[in-house]
């Protein structure tokens, strides 16, 4: 008997460890596949194109990407690629902090949520009635509707200051007040609007929320943030410290421009740290998703935050926003997500509120744009979720002769080339159209559908190419709305 239960242990083991290698080996070909299946916006009938992620961020000169899968209510993978630090040669690994930019927004909003729960905040109470260090100034607008809570996080309040440029090491850094003054490199955030009317995006908005968490809780927004919200959803190597604590500056990525150039000091701060200040992860982010995820399904003990606040934050407000995220779809398909972009990071999550699925991208490049969008097509199209797709054309062949008449110099409206101004060259290149645009230093190609419309296959443009008789020239009309005249 003993040596049946030994043979029959062993047996297992064997098992176990072969079904393990299996799910490896499973997994490593999934996340093969979606490296080297990036796919481009526009897909030709009989040319499909596939590209793989390296290069991706070559062509893009973006040095570093994270990025972390949530499939079936789990962090199902998460990877880095490239480089944090081109000086030193540190590698980007799924412990490597980015800066969150705008994504900092909806992870701030949870801070407001956690003080509604508390019953010390309310979401449609006059803001100023728990300000007592700093007010929002009266005025014409204010006079009826008021800025509250709800409209501050749905951007909805009226109030000025879309973004922030952030600061540069040398420069000494404004507290909270400062920046709502207008005494930092910013305008002073006011009410131009009346409250609740428009849509009309707002970081000041947040730094007024960032004021209010101050305020009510007596504590530095970072402390709040850290003890309230980040620790209870194990977002454990997150921070919104300004500048980043010397702790935590060794697993932080740099910050690059569009030309893959470090940004001068490495990268900026954020004072504005609602807004803009969050350091994290796509992992810890992940950890975010699932947390609503949860929430939605009944899963959670209320703990961290009641359902009914989630059910709260995930009802859509003008412009589909909500209580911090961007809202879409409906029901099944409903996501919740949010973009973000500093100086030098460019960032996107997306995830479905009433299934488990979400995917965060994170780069270390003003031209991250591109790439995280081959990527999410990549990711949605291996998972069937539907959400990113290439659209599929049929390309139609032309003569030569056509082609070359559309070459040439254009400009925006036809104003010259010595005038503050976008400039197109439309050039022939191995008998395909390349479009290339001076002032972005961007060079597609363009795939003829019809004699005169064409389609950049990289970011799906539509470009039409119009015979002005009375001035014997073309223009070129960009999306329907930008038309270039040919003047050379």
């Amino acid at each position: 008997m003993k040596n049946l239960s030994l043979y029959t242990i062993i047996v297992i083991m064997a098992l176990w460890v072969a079904t393990s290698c299996k799910k490896a080996d499973d997994l490593s070909a999934e996340i093969d596949a979606i490296e080297n299946n990036l796919l481009p916006a526009i897909q030709a009938e009989g040319d499909s194109v596939y590209y793989n992620i390296g290069k991706r961020m070559e062509h893009y000169q973006v040095p570093g990407v994270s990025l972390a899968v949530i499939k079936d209510g789990e962090l199902r993978w998460a990877k880095g690629y490239g480089v944090a630090n081109t000086e030193t040669g540190a590698k980007v690994d799924t412990n490597t902090l980015f800066q969150a930019a705008s994504i900092s927004k909806p992870i701030a909003a949870l801070a407001v949520l956690k003080l509604l729960d508390k019953g010390l905040l309310k979401l449609d109470e006059n803001v100023n009635a728990y300000l007592k260090d700093w007010q929002i100034p009266e005025n014409g607008f204010t006079q009826k509707e008021k800025v509250t809570l709800r409209r501050l996080l749905t951007h909805t309040a009226g109030t000025t200051v879309h973004g922030f440029p952030g600061y540069t090491f040398q420069d000494s850094l404004p507290d909270t007040r400062m920046v709502l003054e207008g005494k930092g490199n910013t305008d002073k955030i006011i009410v131009d609007t009346v409250p609740g009317i428009v849509w009309r995006y707002s970081g000041g908005g947040y730094t007024i929320v960032q004021e209010i968490v101050e305020e009510v809780s007596s504590l530095p927004f970072e402390k709040y943030l850290h003890d309230e919200v980040l620790q209870a959803l194990g977002m454990m190597h997150s921070t919104f410290e300004q500048p980043i604590s010397k702790s935590k500056q060794q697993v932080v990525s740099l910050a690059y421009d569009s030309k893959g150039a470090v940004i001068a000091g490495g990268y900026h701060n954020y004072p504005e740290k609602a807004a803009a200040g969050l350091w994290t992860t796509p992992s810890d982010l992940a950890r975010y998703c699932i947390f609503v995820q949860r929430s939605v399904a009944g899963k959670t003990s209320g703990e961290v935050l009641a359902k009914e606040t989630i059910d709260q934050m995930l009802t859509k407000d003008k412009n589909n926003w909500g209580l911090g995220p961007v809202l879409s779809g409906e029901k099944d398909s409903l996501m919740f997500m949010h973009g973000g972009k500093n100086a030098g990071f460019t960032n996107m999550f997306f995830a479905f509120a009433n299934r488990g699925d979400g995917l965060i991208i994170m780069t270390s490049g003003d031209n991250g744009g591109g790439l995280i969008s081959e990527i999410q097509r990549a990711v949605s199209t291996y998972y069937n979720w539907d959400t990113h797709k290439s659209k599929l054309v049929k390309v139609v062949q032309l003569p030569i002769e056509k082609l070359n008449s559309y070459t040439g110099k254009y400009s925006l409206d036809g104003k010259t080339i010595g005038e503050d101004n976008y400039h197109a060259t439309v050039s022939l290149q191995k008998g395909k159209l390349q479009l290339f645009i001076k002032e972005a230093d961007k060079t597609l190609d363009l795939l003829p559908i019809a004699e005169d419309k064409f389609v950049d296959r990289e970011e799906g443009n539509e470009v039409v190419f119009d015979h002005m008789k009375e001035k014997k020239a073309y223009q070129l009309i960009w999306n329907g709305d930008y038309k270039f005249v040919r003047y050379e």
